[in-house]
């Protein structure tokens, strides 16, 4: 019965096209029908994501990538550094959990999931809190793909705005890209190249993380699809692929999106989501109300 519901599934979303739509038909699929945790959809949501990252690299300019990242870089490591210590402001404000809070600061200050789990090792956090602050973060993920690219319409944003806008104000590479796409192509060149520059405090994030909680046992966690990103960018420029190619590029990232955001839409953990409790929860949602704004001043 599940197999058939995921070919249904994602002949809807190829059909449409459309990243919200694969990410709620995905967690459609997990209220359906029971779905074990080691279930394949489950585990390739973000490689599939990954990968897509990698090809679209390929599609893109290397002068591009110079040019945004020279423009944005400073206001991105100024809005990672104040972000982190907003949350933790807030937290401590709110009677949030020190580890807990840390946990949320990184994953709305970084890259969601991927930050919280790289630092959570390092932190030594409880199981309990790096699944209620994965749940929170996935709730507002999902309603910024559906969410983000409406408001960017309402405010007449450009694609190069609203690409800087959701890689700045939205969590998780997935959903930065899958807002980025709904609005258009540009869109989601500048947010990818601004998205991997905020992932990039991965790094420093977890060394400063193992030093503060004395865990030195603890890994670095470097998402290596930023090399390959890297490295089909640089290929771009020396092979000067052509148009036809360029566009093949991008219909297999667009594939991989979408069944990306499909996996992920079925990895929702529903008794985790009813552990979440008030306190986090509004700490994470007052703090991205904050993030949004600034981030729309700043672009």
């Amino acid at each position: 019965m599940r197999y058939i519901l995921i070919l249904i599934f994602l002949s809807i979303t190829f059909w449409t096209g459309h990243a919200a739509i694969a990410l709620l038909l995905g967690i459609a699929l997990s209220y359906s029908v029971h779905l074990p945790k080691d279930f394949f959809a489950k585990r390739i949501g973000s490689k599939l994501l990954q990968t897509g990252i990698v090809f679209l690299g390929g599609s893109i300019s290397l002068p591009t990538v110079v040019e945004i990242s020279g423009a944005y870089l400073p206001w991105i490591s100024l809005f990672v550094v104040t972000t982190f210590l907003l949350v933790l402001t807030v937290g401590k404000i709110l009677g949030v959990d020190k580890k807990l809070s840390y946990l949320l600061a990184s994953g709305t200050a970084i890259c969601g999931g991927t930050a919280m789990a790289a630092v959570a090792p390092s932190i030594r956090a409880k199981p309990e809190d790096l699944i209620t602050a994965m749940s929170i973060i996935f709730i507002l993920n999902a309603l910024a793909v559906i969410l983000f690219p409406f408001i960017g319409s309402l405010l007449g944003l450009s694609q190069l705005e609203f690409g800087s806008w959701v890689a700045l104000a939205v969590h998780d590479t997935a959903s930065v890209i899958g807002s980025a796409s709904i609005f258009g192509e540009e869109a989601v060149e500048v947010a990818v190249t601004l998205k991997l520059g905020r992932t990039l405090w991965i790094v420093p994030l977890v060394l400063f993380s193992a030093w503060y909680f004395r865990n030195k046992s603890s890994r670095l966690g470097f998402p290596l699809f930023i090399l390959f990103f890297s490295l089909a960018v640089l290929l771009n420029f020396l092979l000067s692929p052509s148009e036809e190619t360029s566009n093949l590029l991008k219909g297999i990232n667009k594939a991989f999106l979408l069944t990306g955001l499909f996996c992920i839409g079925s990895q929702i953990d529903q008794s985790a989501i009813k552990l979440i409790s008030l306190k986090p929860l509004l700490l994470a949602v007052v703090v991205w109300l904050i993030v949004i704004k600034a981030s729309l001043w700043i672009i």
